[in-house]
């Protein structure tokens, strides 16, 4: 299994990739622009990522641009909707329009409010069919 962390913060950085530590391998990046050029080279390694945490509020390249290129991306390595990346929008702002943003826009597959706790992972991770359900 293997995970993406995409967020500027160094301690939200820190925590998820603790939360994530026991599910798989993770790597971490600092924004979107990152973001993008790590998902591209997951693919041509042949070994890509299943589930990318992406923060929302970020430099450079934001989360919602960010996650545009990576489904934009997909489609051009021919992936098949159903077998596209995981993508679990993160931010501190509870508000409807970023929600609205990330999923409809976007094609985010869920989206966590900050702060982030191990419960709220494990059950999303649950819910992607990632991690047993037991």
């Amino acid at each position: 299994m293997r995970f993406l962390v995409v967020e500027d913060d160094f301690g939200s950085r820190r925590l998820l990739q603790a939360l994530l530590r026991g599910h798989g391998s993770c790597d971490v990046v600092v924004d979107g622009e990152e973001a993008i050029e790590a998902f591209r080279l997951a693919w041509e390694e042949n070994n890509p990522y299943r589930v990318i945490f992406l923060d929302i509020m970020m430099p450079r390249v934001d989360g919602h641009q960010a996650l545009q290129k990576i489904r934009e991306l997909e489609r051009v390595f021919g992936v098949l909707e159903r077998d596209q990346v995981a993508v679990v929008m993160t931010s501190a702002l509870e508000d409807p329009q970023n929600v609205v943003g990330a999923f409809h826009k976007g094609g985010a597959t869920s989206y966590l409010v900050k702060p982030i706790h191990r419960e709220a992972v494990e059950q999303e991770l649950r819910r992607l069919g990632v991690i047993d359900g037991s």
